[in-house]
C-alpha cells in the first residue's frame, strides 16, 4: 500500500497552486508559462489515468485489423498500419478501419484536449448513472 498523496493528487495540487497562486500573482510571460505548466500537469494526470486502457484498446483493435498477434507491441502495430495504408493494402473501405481510427483519436483527445468542443460533441450522451 502506498501512502498519500497519490501521484494524481500531487499533480492536481501543483496545478492548482500554479493556477490559484502563481498566475494571479504574475504577469506577462511568467503568468503564461505558469498556465502552460498547469495544463501540462493536467495532461500528465490524465495520461496516468486514461492511457493504459486506451493503449490496450488500440493494441487490440489494430491486431484485429492487421490480423496480427494480439501481443504485438503497439509501436510495431502502428508501423505496420502505416505501411499497409501507404501500400494501399488498407483504406477507409477496409471494414472496421474508420471506427478503430476514430476510437484511437477520441482516446487521445480524452488525454490531450478533453474540453475540445468537437470532442465533447462526439461523445455519447451521458446517462443519469454516469453522473
Amino acid at each position: 500500500m502506498h501512502d498519500q498523496p497519490t501521484p494524481e493528487q500531487l499533480l492536481d495540487a501543483v496545478a492548482a497552486f500554479l493556477r490559484e497562486q502563481v498566475v494571479p500573482g504574475s504577469a506577462g510571460a511568467l503568468a503564461f508559462h505558469a498556465r502552460v505548466a498547469a495544463n501540462a500537469l493536467d495532461i500528465a494526470r490524465r495520461e496516468l489515468a486514461l492511457a493504459p486502457a486506451a493503449a490496450l484498446r488500440e493494441q487490440a483493435a489494430l491486431a484485429r485489423l492487421l490480423d496480427a498477434d494480439p501481443t504485438t507491441d503497439l509501436l510495431q502495430l502502428n508501423r505496420l498500419l502505416c505501411e499497409r495504408i501507404a501500400a494501399g493494402a488498407l483504406g477507409l473501405d477496409t471494414p472496421g478501419l474508420d471506427d478503430a481510427l476514430w476510437q484511437i483519436t477520441l482516446d487521445k483527445l480524452s488525454v490531450d484536449q478533453p474540453h475540445y468542443e468537437s470532442y465533447l460533441r462526439s461523445l455519447p450522451p451521458a446517462t443519469d448513472q454516469e453522473t
